[in-house]
């Protein structure tokens, strides 16, 4: 029998920073890769699919095992691979080598990442008041530690084997150091759930509100350099001060977010944050001052801040399909923006413009606004 309290609170926090922290690690050795392995940059691209489709495919899986055998094997297992195959990132002595290791080390992500959430969802409820935001803030730090320290490792002149190593070793001793104290168990309603349940109902409404953020955050992290430098004329050693703008915005909204809920409701909350996130892309795009479009970045990350945890909340509390289901399907449907978002905006860029582009995202996010004031997915954690 689980017991949930103040402990498997922290535990659930620590790794969410774990998932970040691990994940995000990769990104300063993508340039080492191409190098030694001398890829071209769409060779780079198809090796960087595998991991996204390692990722898709693994998500509808672990909502099945985590109803299954409950979170703590799910979340010991997938972090475990991860820990393993992030040294062989740095490795690879062969483009075939590397798409199977981001594969495997796709897949131990999105395990992860599905499983957290649904072990975040089990303790909120028993928690009895909001605490998503907190969760995925802990994520956000994460990433920015295991970026940040990846990166000084490298700059220091560390080994990409030996940093990765570090890095491993870190994510080890936060997972001996948890691991006895995430849930054992699934739920008494999730035991009997079947095996694969087709996603309807509410649960693909959710999905697609999270299809939608996600693309929102990926266009960031994709293409808010360029849009910058580009556009607004911003030196291209500037260009990264938009993505940085955003993310410490989200942090900071997400780390103050259960506060503003439990204060104003999620509904509430969804709509503000989704008029403050479109109106920062409709600053970004109809002004042409550099400095009023990194306001307009900062605007969408506080707005975008806890429009997702509100989202998996209410997959958690809605009723169409058991809970474990609900979290995994809207993982699936939200990573898959985060993959088609680069491609989607890209083509909407060549066709137009990237302002036609951003344009478009924030009439987007207007509908996630939109959802709140017909009752939407906000009215679960209202």
């Amino acid at each position: 029998m689980n017991v949930i309290g103040p402990l498997q609170q922290r535990v659930t926090r620590l790794i969410f920073f774990v998932a970040g922290f691990g994940t995000s690690a990769w990104a300063p050795l993508v340039p080492y890769a191409k190098e030694r392995l001398a890829l071209s940059e769409h060779h780079l691209g198809l090796l960087l699919l595998c991991l996204g489709v390692g990722s898709l495919i693994a998500m509808p899986l672990t909502g099945v095992l985590s109803a299954r055998f409950g979170c703590r094997p799910v979340i010991l297992i997938s972090s475990t691979i991860l820990l393993l195959a992030l040294p062989g990132l740095a490795l690879a002595a062969s483009p075939w080598q590397l798409a199977v290791i981001l594969f495997i080390f796709g897949g131990a992500v999105g395990t992860l990442d599905v499983a957290m959430n649904i072990q975040a969802v089990m303790v909120e409820k028993a928690g009895g008041g909001s605490m998503m935001s907190g969760f995925h803030a802990h994520y956000s730090v994460g990433g920015f530690a295991g970026a940040g320290s990846m990166a000084l490792m490298l700059w220091l002149g560390m080994p990409t084997g030996w940093s990765c190593v570090l890095i491993s070793a870190v994510v080890a001793a936060i997972v001996l150091y948890t691991q006895a104290h995430h849930l054992r168990e699934p739920e008494a309603a999730e035991r009997d759930a079947p095996l694969f349940v087709l996603p309807h109902g509410a649960v693909i409404f959710i999905g697609c509100l999270c299809f939608i953020m996600f693309l929102a955050e990926g266009a960031m992290l994709d293409w808010s350099a360029l849009f910058l430098t580009a556009g607004r004329g911003l030196a291209e050693s500037q260009g990264g001060l938009g993505y940085a703008a955003f993310a410490v915005a989200m942090t900071v909204g997400r780390f103050s977010g259960d506060a503003v809920v439990r204060k104003l409701g999620g509904r509430r909350v969804l709509l503000l944050g989704g008029l403050a996130a479109s109106a920062g892309f409709l600053l970004a795009v109809f002004t042409a001052s550099p400095y009023a479009a990194l306001l307009g970045f900062v605007l969408i990350g506080l707005g975008a801040s806890n429009i997702v945890p509100i989202l998996f909340t209410a997959a958690g509390a809605q009723t169409a399909m058991p809970a474990s289901l609900a979290v995994a399907a809207i993982t699936t449907l939200g990573y898959t923006g985060i993959l088609a978002g680069p491609a989607l905006i890209g083509f909407i860029a060549h066709a137009s413009s990237l302002n036609a582009a951003f344009v478009g995202l924030g009439c987007a996010v207007l509908l996630v606004a939109a959802s709140a004031r017909i009752g939407g997915p906000a009215r679960q954690s209202a």
